[in-house]
């Protein structure tokens, strides 16, 4: 069987970066701060911040939390009470934290919603104050395959 070649409309479709919708934002950002407050057993509050646009597009979510989110994480998963110093690298169990959130909430949703290329959080916990931000891959249909296998995964 032979396929037929894609018209310029489809191709535009297909190649047409995501449109952000506050929906999937919002709910992405709500359950980020309640799986965080759950995981540190300290009140997180996350905040949207503006997002500069990524150098390059990948086909799988980057998480960039900031040093300051890795050894809050170390420390409190650790049993600790008081963040001293700072982590020398970002814990797989943060990113694996990260990325079972995210692929939850977007297979979520009733309707798959867009994603910017990318978000910035600003964090508040314990009067302590870090970034987190992600990258999107470009293509829905990579976030998709991303989503389904992190979850067949866990």
């Amino acid at each position: 069987m032979q396929l037929l070649e894609l018209t310029p409309a489809e191709l535009a479709f297909l190649n047409a970066a995501p449109v952000a919708t506050p929906h999937m934002q919002q709910r992405l950002t709500r359950h980020l701060a309640s799986v965080l407050t759950a995981r540190l057993r300290l009140s997180v509050t996350l905040l949207e911040v503006p997002t500069a646009e990524p150098a390059h597009a990948q086909s799988t979510p980057i998480w960039l939390p900031g040093v300051e989110l890795a050894s809050l994480w170390l420390t409190r998963r650790l049993g600790g009470k008081h963040v001293s110093g700072v982590a020398p690298f970002v814990p797989q169990s943060l990113i694996q934290t990260l990325n079972e959130v995210l692929a939850e909430c977007w297979l979520d949703g009733s309707v798959l919603d867009a994603l910017p290329t990318a978000l910035t959080w600003q964090l508040s916990a314990d009067q302590r104050q870090a970034r987190l931000a992600v990258q999107f891959p470009q293509h829905l249909s990579d976030m998709t395959n991303w989503a389904r296998g992190m979850i067949n995964h866990v």
